[in-house]
């Protein structure tokens, strides 16, 4: 048996990676330590595709014990919207005595240093990513996302985001020097001199709110970011999505230990069915950093309630796209179709408004009217999903039955350009998949037959569900775009023109706004998708979120500095 790595072993191991993080998150090029093939696993003692497939299928039905202290109860009851009962059950936490448990850890934690903290978490994430298959089942499983995206999403790139995060509280954390002596002059007299200590103080415990449909790619960042900063953290998953971040958990525990360090520096808070211990937690004192993913109202109310606690957020946002001009038609079509199908538009970064003159958009196969568009996005996403088998590749399944009602619900808003459809999922008889609907709606009149357009477009409607909204000119679709991001927020903002003016002018109300901007994208990139270590994902300067991922903000506060001056 291999003996267990030490700290300093960890740094050895470890120092190259976290420097080429701190370097990608400074040129903002790309990099990855992470493959995002699944054919790339296999050697090097991490998983393969079939391996993966094993050790999922072994945890089905299986009691997953962390032995964290404090388990008064075993709870489950993930059905996976595949159809898939996983039968896992986790166990349920008596707070009050987890909590004092999981401080006791902390001046440890505290004392090994930023070096040493951001090693340990890098192992962690190795030997997530050594097991990248068995997790991807996992998250496949939980928020419904199709195989491939569950792979890359809630592995590479949720490792990447874990990652980086990591790379940002290492920076920060260094920013001030461990110890200096201090001299100052004092003319013909002896000079002042003291010695000075700075130690970067955690604020305690931090609570990840996970989220249903990215539990590993939204609960990454903040899980390391306070990890890194020297906090313990606490790590709630959304019910319908427990197994992923307690498989995350189990790792965590297994890496601090090895390492000297309290394993309850992490911990697990599963809860029963309609428990709602979010609520219970955030504002219990010891709680002292928040990071949630969700509705715009629990988030709200986390903002207002647990005052004790630095809160950061991601809530809903309502994306939008402008459709001035193009000089790449087909192009653009393809890039819009593929952004509104991706894991059937359940991301926050989907566009749901397409703001279009109903004058219509000049392009380069000619002018083409408001309808034409519409049409021609319409057959664009038909054909994208016309083959099943490719359909469920990229839709993969409604989440939950409240997405599948706003998307019924959805067809009666106004005029359907492209109506839903049911797909069959043969691996999967009882997966709930569904096409994108399309609605025509009018952004200059505020009813039309009776229906109050802005009432539909103006809200998120979370799912695969886009709105054509005519506006009468570009202006008129940049004062919307503007007044949107401004009320609802947005995560992304999109743009196609060919005009300097328009271009300008979309440009400039998403810096006024602080909204992240995809200007003409017609390849391989889309809207709805971020690279970590080069691109934000959300602002924290509108409505929809009040935190980037990542920046130095993001980390910053979750530690204070405390200086200790001696003379010398």
């Amino acid at each position: 048996m291999a003996a267990e790595p030490t700290a300093h072993q960890l740094i050895a191991q470890h120092r190259p990676t976290l420097d080429q993080a701190l370097e990608a998150i400074r040129t903002r090029a790309y990099w990855s330590p992470h493959p995002e093939h699944p054919k790339a696993y296999g050697e090097h003692g991490s998983l393969g595709m079939a391996e993966g497939k094993a050790a999922f299928d072994a945890l089905l039905g299986t009691r997953l014990d962390l032995g964290q202290p404090g388990t008064d109860d075993w709870v489950g009851g993930e059905i996976s919207p595949y159809g898939i009962e996983l039968g896992v059950t986790y166990p349920h936490a008596d707070v009050d005595e987890l909590l004092p448990a999981m401080q006791a850890g902390l001046r440890a934690w505290r004392d090994a240093g930023a070096q040493t903290r951001a090693a340990v978490c890098l192992e962690i994430l190795k030997r997530i990513s050594d097991r990248t298959h068995e997790f991807a089942h996992a998250v496949m499983h939980t928020s419904g996302q199709a195989f491939m995206m569950a792979f890359q999403a809630g592995g590479p790139h949720a490792q990447d985001r874990g990652m980086e995060a990591v790379a940002y509280a290492y920076a920060e954390q260094v920013r001030t020097p461990d110890s200096v002596d201090w001299s100052k002059p004092q003319g013909k007299r002896d000079p002042l001199a003291l010695s000075k200590q700075f130690t970067p103080v955690p604020r305690g415990i931090s609570l990840l709110i996970g989220c249903n449909t990215f539990p590993t790619w939204n609960g990454y960042p903040g899980l390391f970011a306070s990890l890194a900063t020297g906090n313990a953290v606490l790590v709630k998953p959304h019910p319908r999505a427990v197994l992923p971040l307690a498989l995350t958990v189990q790792i965590a525990r297994e890496v601090l230990t090895e390492a000297g360090f309290d394993p309850n520096v992490v911990a697990l808070a599963a809860e029963r069915p309609g428990e709602g211990i979010a609520k219970t937690l955030a504002v219990r004192p010891e709680i002292r950093i928040i990071d949630y993913t969700g509705s715009t109202a629990f988030g709200d109310w986390l903002e207002a309630n647990a005052r004790q606690a630095q809160v950061y957020t991601e809530k809903a946002g309502v994306n939008s796209v402008i459709v001035e001009s193009t000089d790449d038609y087909k192009g653009m079509l393809s890039n819009l179709a593929f952004s509104l199908s991706l894991y059937s538009g359940q991301m926050c970064t989907t566009p749901q408004n397409l703001l279009i003159p109903r004058d219509g958009i000049r392009t380069d196969e000619g002018p083409k009217s408001y309808d034409e568009v519409v049409a021609d996005l319409a057959r664009s996403v038909g054909g994208l999903l016309g083959d099943d088998a490719r359909a469920n590749a990229l839709l993969g399944a409604i989440v939950n039955p409240d997405v599948k009602a706003r998307l019924e619900a959805a067809a009666g808003l106004g005029e359907v350009a492209l109506p839903s459809r049911e797909i069959a999922n043969p691996d999967f008889p009882d997966a709930v998949v569904r096409t994108p609907v399309i609605v025509k709606l009018d952004g200059a009149r505020k009813y039309w037959e009776g229906t109050d357009d802005e009432a539909a477009y103006m809200n998120e409607c979370f799912g695969p569900v886009s709105f054509a909204v005519a506006v009468d000119s570009a202006a008129d679709a940049v004062a919307l775009l503007r007044r949107t991001v401004r009320e609802k927020g947005a995560m992304t903002v999109g743009a196609y023109t060919t005009s300097e003016e328009v271009e300008q002018a979309v440009q400039e109300a998403c810096l006024e706004e602080a909204a992240q901007l995809s200007l003409n994208l017609t390849g391989g990139v889309y809207v709805n998708q971020t690279a970590a270590f080069s691109d934000f994902h959300g602002s924290g300067g509108n409505p929809a979120a009040n935190a980037a991922l990542c920046d130095g903000a993001f980390v910053a506060n979750r530690f204070r500095v405390v200086e200790v001056r001696r003379q010398a």
